[in-house]
């Protein structure tokens, strides 16, 4: 899923949240109800309150949907396993990697105020 979806993805710092909704298949009211449920996903928003979702954030959707549609968990049990995926030690990169993106958004808005 990871090397096709970058290849379907065009180049994009963030994606607001009806390319994010056309992209994972799902209505965007869908995304903004997964964003209450899952503590994980928080997309940023800017200051009119739009969503952005980052490339590492749409992969999420993918995930939870599949779990959701195809695996058939629950809410709770997508909850619960991807809250301990996200809760390891070995996210530490992805952090790192999300932090990294919404500065890249946050200069890339800066730089079209600039222009």
């Amino acid at each position: 899923m990871g090397e096709s979806l970058q290849k379907e993805l065009p180049f994009k710092l963030f994606y607001k949240i009806g390319e994010a909704s056309k992209i994972v298949g799902v209505e965007a009211y869908v995304l903004r109800f997964w964003e209450k449920e899952f503590p994980f996903l928080k997309p940023k928003k800017t200051k009119g309150g739009q969503r952005l979702f980052t490339k590492r954030e749409i992969e999420l959707l993918f995930q939870i949907k599949k779990m959701l549609y195809e695996e058939k968990y629950t809410i709770e049990g997508v909850r619960k396993k991807l809250s301990k995926i996200y809760q390891s030690a070995d996210c530490g990169e992805d952090i790192r990697k999300d932090k990294l993106e919404k500065v890249k958004i946050k200069l890339k808005e800066i730089l079209e105020i600039l222009s």
